[in-house]
């Protein structure tokens, strides 16, 4: 093998070695593979799931739109909802509905003939629609003894059990409920003698006023409970 001057030695490493810095960089690795350096990229893509897409409603699907389908939205002043081809009041008002309830003055009220039991002094109290139009009662009336003052003798009546059913009154037709309590004679309670009888009808305030004219009845002691039933049809038991 011939030997080179040291000039033609200096000559080729210099172009072995510009031949080694142009050839591309290689990274370490299983496989060979090949490596870039990381890039920063504007734009990347939310998570495929638990994040929001800017434009759509939480829970949307990526592309897909929050507005209601059929494209406009809903009027303003309606509420959404509501059944189709109906109409919504929005002003916070109600629609009045007609009662049927008897009030105080379309009633008047008395006291029927008394029908005693063993013991007990039993007295329908009676309230008749007086009114042009049909009404109806319910329930238990509220009553109250007093003196010919206004002062209320004992204390309020107590409620009979009973179930209570809607009576139906026409232009005319009554309704009663039991008054009863033990007679005092045999029950030994303290008593006082009533100038009247306050009825206030079932569900209203205003009361009507029956002259009271059954003698003594027990405001006190022993056995001074005076009871109440429902309304019936009719004007006695």
């Amino acid at each position: 093998m011939a030997h080179k001057s040291p000039s033609a030695r200096r000559a080729a490493l210099l172009v072995g070695a510009v031949a080694l810095l142009g050839l591309p960089l290689t990274a370490c690795g299983h496989g060979g593979g090949t490596s870039g350096a990381p890039q920063k990229v504007s734009g990347t893509a939310a998570p495929a799931t638990g994040g929001t897409t800017a434009g759509t409603a939480p829970g949307t699907a990526p592309g897909t739109s929050s507005a209601p389908s059929g494209g406009a939205a809903p009027p303003s002043g309606t509420v959404t909802g509501s059944a189709p081809g109906t109409a919504r009041n929005t002003s916070g008002t109600r629609t009045p509905v007609t009662s049927t309830r008897c009030h105080t003055s379309e009633l008047t009220a008395s006291v029927g003939r008394e029908n005693p039991g063993a013991g007990q002094e039993n007295f329908p109290v009676v309230l008749t629609n007086t009114s042009g139009r049909t009404c109806t009662v319910r329930g238990y009336p509220g009553a109250a003894f007093v003196d010919a003052s206004g002062r209320q003798l004992g204390p309020d009546p107590k409620r009979s059990s009973g179930t209570p059913t809607t009576v139906t009154l026409k232009p005319g037709q009554s309704a009663w409920a039991g008054l009863t309590f033990s007679n005092p004679g045999v029950s030994g309670a303290k008593t006082a003698t009533p100038a009247s009888l306050i009825v206030t009808p079932p569900d209203e305030r205003d009361h009507l006023t029956v002259k009271w004219t059954a003698g003594e009845v027990p405001v006190g002691g022993n056995s001074s409970s005076v009871f109440l039933t429902v309304f019936s049809p009719g004007t006695e038991p």
